[in-house]
């Protein structure tokens, strides 16, 4: 059978084409997601910082107990969006652990210099050098206050050496520094360069007093290890934290590295899940249509004696040998495609530089395994039909398919589309990802439930639409409503692609638009205050009480931007949160509070969005308990509730309750409202340089900020639901292609009875107006039903946002290329002499 089935792949080079196509497509796809998700496993960040350490005890993520199912408690982990940091007395019981020559405290702070402004740079305290372990290059190391050491990234593009003296911003504010000494690590150093303050000022600029950013273990020569790593462990533990080793130290020195690890996985499982989805309906659609297509071949088979098992081996050899053919070409494709995904994540800021993509073997092994089995799978089901029925009988049943299916496949259809109605009940109970995750098995799910049904509807279709194809294309429109009837089982697939092409991107690409669309709007009618005062390295909370000062300034409130962890009906989340100064606040913002006020706002309260406060059970009084940003857990009293959450986060604090548990300790912005016609801006531009990097700016160019910021947040979506749709999309149009060229005995027969050229291309083209009608009304139709679910759940908006230009380019785009693939593979058949067409093999 192998033989043959190589055979026949070589003498029906054309009639595999589509197959190997779509089958090379879907594993370029897949292994695009699957060396995504690789990378990320396999990325761990670089520990040089740490490189001396035996562990270093930090912590960077929350694990929560989430529902009992079973007797079991289910846990989820989540990274902290702000570092987390451990207590002080850590450092001392773990030097006081046997076998341990020195437990070393390091202090992570965000400093800016003037000699490198563009250079990501951290400040330590020296004793810290030890970790790496850096060694003076030149001069010595740093002994008061106003002395710096600095490491040789620093010191090589800036020329600073011994003696010289630059400008330091920590803490919002520039202090000048002279340049004790120079240090390395002596190897190539990577990630982000290093300054070293004494120990003493280290710690008094340290926004977390009493504790450390993590604490690094070294041992004594002779430490039996393996005791001193399980005591250390427990000592983590009882901190909450983690103690890493090997190349997982990585992690503690760059948590940021965590988060890429996290993007990764993540994106790429997201991804892939949705691929996987739409490669095995295209797949499977594909290779059942090929199969169809060769029905006469194979009953022919049957008839001289071939058994059903025989013709089933030699077709799902034939798929098997496409699958590497397809795996051969669709795995460096995938590779070369991975890398310039990883490029253009890396560009716009979801990566860091040295992420890099690792792996490959497992990826294209697992992709390739995954697309062959839905290959063979559903070649063995497209064959069983005609293998099971006895050699009298298979010419005759090659000869005239039947219509419809079986009342199995109709019962599952319908199945289908009622779990999909279902699912839509639990979108719009839901929010976030819980309901975004039901939408698209509500998506998926009425897709489904259409290629099922596809033949009742195709035939259905076609008896509706039959006196419309005869009014408008008589004769011609007359058999291509005979003809949409008697194949409507033949015509699943080419349906089945359009109306996925069609859903998928009305809901996925239409949805970012109309969070994108929330978030701006949220944010420019909810900002009352004219002015902003910003600085790149942050503002002191002390710079909203001197803009009040300013005159002619009628309110100021700081803002300071984080995100919390707050629970969920199923596992926490991570929401985008502000610390605001609540003194005259509703003069600067407008949060649309719907009940309670931000007056009452104080430590110990918290204010929430309607839509948050629904999905985490919260009522105006209730005890909210959540996790700040850092991990530490508070428990809040809800003093209101607010909609515009998408524009200014799900939970709003009072300043002072973040003091401590931010990275930086320092506020964004402070948002000004002037006194009506008082010219304040002099002022208020005199008060922005006393901080480094301050300005003032209208608030209008905030909003268009934050525009531009959520554009580049929602192109990582774009992106992903671009390729699937894509991907769709070339599926219909193969499917299209391979449909078009299988008809070429059926118009060369019907020229020879008397139908001219041009009736048959306007016969042709009014079966593709009705099934390409069909096919886009239905996918509108699910596209429709699922985005105003969404929308609804998500952000409260009862009729979604739909750009003309963007249904016209989707609509459009289908319809054209949908045509093209048609007429195109048509007209050649049509320049057949139809005696010669009548002797071609399907």
């Amino acid at each position: 059978m192998l033989r043959l089935a190589a055979q026949t792949l070589r003498h029906r080079t054309g009639g595999f084409l589509a197959t190997f196509v779509a089958l090379a497509a879907g594993v370029a796809v897949l292994m695009t997601c699957a060396l995504l998700v690789e990378s990320g496993w396999r990325h761990q960040g670089d520990p040089h910082r740490y490189g001396a350490a035996f562990a270093v005890v930090a912590d960077r993520d929350l694990t929560v107990d989430g529902p009992t199912v079973l007797g079991e408690t289910e846990r989820t982990t989540v990274l902290l969006p702000e570092r987390g940091s451990v207590p002080g007395k850590v450092a001392g019981d773990l030097a006081d652990v046997p076998g341990v020559d020195r437990a070393v405290g390091d202090r992570r702070l965000v400093v800016t210099t003037t000699a490198a402004p563009g250079l990501p740079t951290t400040g330590h305290g020296w004793s810290s050098t030890a970790l790496a372990p850096y060694r003076l290059v030149s001069g010595r190391p740093p002994r008061s206050d106003g002395e710096i050491a600095v490491d040789a990234r620093l010191a090589g593009p800036t020329r600073l050496g011994p003696g010289a003296t630059t400008e330091v911003v920590t803490g919002g504010v520039s202090r000048t520094y002279e340049v004790s000494g120079v240090v390395g690590t002596g190897g190539t150093a990577s990630g982000r360069a290093a300054l070293f303050f004494t120990d003493a000022h280290a710690a008094a600029l340290d926004p977390h007093p009493g504790r450390y950013d993590a604490v690094g273990v070294l041992t004594a020569p002779d430490a039996d290890r393996d005791a001193v790593l399980a005591e250390v462990r427990r000592i983590a533990d009882a901190a909450g934290a983690t103690a890493y080793t090997g190349d997982d130290r990585g992690i503690a020195a760059e948590p940021e590295s965590a988060a890429a690890r996290s993007l990764a996985l993540g994106a790429g499982a997201a991804f892939a899940g949705y691929a996987a989805a739409i490669v095995g309906f295209v797949v499977a659609g594909t290779v059942g249509l090929s199969v169809r297509h060769r029905r006469r071949d194979l009953a022919l088979l049957r008839a001289v004696a071939a058994t059903p098992g025989q013709v089933r081996s030699m077709l799902l050899a034939e798929v098997g040998l496409l699958g590497l053919l397809a795996g051969a070409v669709g795995v460096p494709a995938g590779l070369l495609a991975t890398r310039q995904v990883r490029d253009a994540l890396v560009s716009r800021g979801f990566l860091p530089d040295d992420f890099t993509v690792q792996g490959g073997v497992l990826s294209a092994a697992a992709v390739v395994v995954t697309v062959a089995v839905v290959a063979l799978l559903s070649a063995w089901i497209a064959a069983l039909r005609v293998t099971r029925i006895r050699p009298t009988e298979a010419l005759g049943e090659a000869a005239v398919e039947p219509a419809t299916g079986g009342r199995a496949r109709l019962v599952c259809g319908l199945a289908c589309v009622a779990g999909a109605f279902s699912l839509t009940v639990l979108t719009g109970a839901t929010d976030g990802q819980t309901a975004l995750g039901a939408a698209m098995g509500m998506l998926y799910l009425f897709v489904l439930g259409v290629a099922l049904l596809g033949p009742w509807i195709n035939q259905g279709a076609a008896r509706l639409l039959g006196p419309v194809l005869r009014t408008v294309w008589g004769d011609s429109g007359y058999l291509a409503a005979a003809n949409l009837r008697a194949n409507a089982r033949g015509a699943v697939a080419v349906l089945t692609a359009l109306v996925l092409s069609v859903g998928l991107g009305g809901t996925v690409w239409f949805l970012q638009d109309n969070l994108e669309r929330q978030t701006v709007a949220q944010s420019r009618e909810g900002v009352l205050a004219q002015y902003a005062l910003t600085s790149g390295t942050g503002l002191p909370a002390s710079a909203a009480a001197e803009a009040r000062r300013v005159p002619g300034v009628a309110a100021a409130t700081g803002v300071r931007r984080t995100s919390v962890v707050v629970p969920d009906r199923l596992e926490p989340q991570t929401v985008p949160a502000q610390g605001i100064d609540p003194l005259g606040a509703d003069r600067t913002l407008d949060l649309r509070v719907r009940s309670g006020s931000l007056d009452a706002l104080r430590e110990g309260t918290v204010a929430v969005s309607t839509a948050r406060a629904d999905a985490a059970g919260w009522r105006l009084g209730d005890k909210a308990r959540l996790w700040l940003g850092d991990g530490t857990p508070v428990t809040l009293r809800v003093v209101a509730l607010y909609e515009r959450g998408w524009g200014f986060g799900d939970v709003t604090l009072h300043r002072r309750t973040l003091d401590g548990h931010t990275v930086t300790g320092l506020d964004d912005r402070v948002l000004v409202r002037t006194a009506p016609d008082f010219g304040a801006e002099g002022a208020l531009a005199e008060l922005a340089r006393r901080y480094p990097g301050g300005q003032v700016t209208d608030t209008a160019r905030l909003t268009g900020e934050l525009a531009e910021d959520v554009a580049v947040s929602g192109w990582l979506n774009k992106m992903l639901v671009t390729v699937l749709v894509g991907y769709a999309v070339l599926a219909a149009a193969n499917t299209l292609v391979m449909a078009a060229l299988a008809r070429t005995r059926e118009l060369s027969l019907l020229r020879l009875v008397g139908v001219t050229r041009g009736q048959a291309k306007r016969m042709v083209h009014a079966e593709q107006a009705g099934l390409l009608g069909v096919a886009l009304l239905i996918g509108a139709a699910i596209a429709a039903v699922t985005l105003t679910t969404i929308v609804r759940a998500v952000t409260g908006a009862t009729v979604p946002h739909v750009p003309a230009t963007g249904w016209t380019a989707l609509l459009g785009g289908t319809t054209a290329l949908a045509l093209l693939a048609t007429v195109v593979p048509v007209t050649h058949i049509l320049r057949t002499a139809p005696v010669e067409g009548m002797g071609v093999r399907e």
